[in-house]
């Protein structure tokens, strides 16, 4: 049985948008803090751990402009293992082991926690990451917090349709204090 782990980079006023690049206000400001090389084996690991990639689009196209250009374990990883991207308008992707999902959201990713054996890692991709937190589809949640308020920008918590309950399981300091915390569902 597959579980979702939802990772985001996300300052204290709880904002998603752009940790690593694209158009806004603030690109890149996730590098703005230093994680050290403890914070940085914590992501790789994290990203090793993972079974399955789900995405969105734009957060696809990303990682699919980058990852095949790269080499070693990582890369290695990304480039073989199975990739599932969200989209109704991506029909032919280029990724290597990249699955299209077009139909209903919630039925196909519950297929996917059926069919997937471990940790199927959702990053970035804010309207999937809503989407699945509002239909109750996350088990963990990894939040590389970075000391900032960005006071804009796309948070990653739009109205869900009702309370849900978390337990802390992890929190720990990297670097010039980058806080990850990691929950679980309850």
């Amino acid at each position: 049985m597959g579980r979702i782990v939802l990772t985001e980079f996300i300052s204290i006023d709880g904002v998603v948008e752009a940790p690593g690049g694209e158009e806004f206000k603030y690109p890149n400001w996730s590098f703005d803090f230093d994680r050290g090389p403890d914070g940085e084996r914590f992501k790789e690991q994290e990203a090793l751990a993972a079974t399955a990639l789900l995405l969105g689009r734009k957060t696809y196209e990303g990682f699919a402009g980058a990852w095949p250009q790269y080499s070693g374990q990582l890369a290695d990883k990304y480039n073989t293992m199975p990739k599932y991207v969200v989209s109704r308008t991506l029909s032919d992707p280029s990724w290597a082991n990249t699955t299209v999902l077009k139909g209903d959201l919630v039925e196909e990713v519950s297929r996917l926690k059926r069919d997937v054996d471990g940790e199927i890692s959702v990053a970035g991709s804010i309207a999937l990451a809503q989407a699945l937190l509002t239909h109750d589809l996350v088990d963990e949640l990894h939040l590389m917090t970075s000391p900032v308020v960005l006071g804009h920008g796309r948070t990653l918590w739009a109205s869900t349709p009702d309370k849900s309950a978390w337990a802390l399981s992890e929190a720990t300091i990297y670097g010039d204090s980058t806080l990850v915390t990691i929950y679980t569902r309850r």
